[in-house]
């Protein structure tokens, strides 16, 4: 990796380290395996949000051109930052984990740092972006159902980010399909974008 960019991480991961946020558990960064181009972040879930409560991990990938490019393959623009930890959110892919977020595309700046990255994707949790979605499914809900997506939220962040919240009636149904066979994450996943309607949920499946 070129030094320039191995010299600036190394930087920016003491700035982490030394920051408030660290002190407050609100952010938290890692190497992985001692590599400085494969790190690990993660990010609390904001109050009042139904992500309150949640531990939110990120895989970090930084090309050879960073700080000029932001954490990605920037010539076959696949972002490489990642959530791992699996979260319901208009601009987040509920399968894959990417992220739309400006600052990761068109409007990354060279002066941006790995701490920036990590309040930006935490203030993204505060403040969904519907219009712009990486997740129709997901985008579609929190516009049309919101009192659903909130509930789905909170539930696929109590069961993947340990976060506080009980939903019954959701592991009922998810129970429902699990009786029939069906994997307990496809079970979520299938409930959460037929509105937690257990009978479109099973045609859905299995038509």
């Amino acid at each position: 990796m070129a030094n320039m960019a191995v010299s600036r991480i190394k930087r920016e991961f003491k700035e982490v380290m030394r920051s408030e946020e660290i002190v407050q558990c609100s952010i938290k960064i890692e190497l992985i395996n001692d590599s400085w181009t494969e790190l690990r972040g993660e990010i609390a879930g904001p109050p009042d949000t139904p992500y309150e409560g949640g531990k939110f991990v990120l895989e970090i990938k930084v090309p050879e051109t960073y700080p000029f490019n932001p954490p990605k393959f920037s010539d076959r623009e696949i972002k490489l930052v990642r959530f791992i930890t699996k979260i319901w959110h208009p601009n987040i892919s509920s399968v894959t984990g990417a992220i739309c977020l400006d600052i990761l595309k068109d409007n990354w700046a060279a002066a941006m740092t790995l701490r920036t990255v990590l309040l930006s994707l935490q203030a993204l949790l505060a403040a969904a972006e519907p219009d712009d979605p990486q997740d129709a499914v997901v985008a579609y809900q929190y516009k049309d159902k919101y009192q659903l997506f909130l509930m789905t939220a909170k539930h696929w962040t109590n069961v993947y980010a340990d976060g506080p919240h009980k939903f019954t009636e959701c592991d009922t149904k998810i129970q429902r399909l699990r009786d029939m066979g069906i994997d307990e994450h496809d079970a979520r996943a299938v409930l959460s974008k037929e509105n937690w309607d257990l009978e479109k949920a099973t045609e859905s499946l299995f038509s």
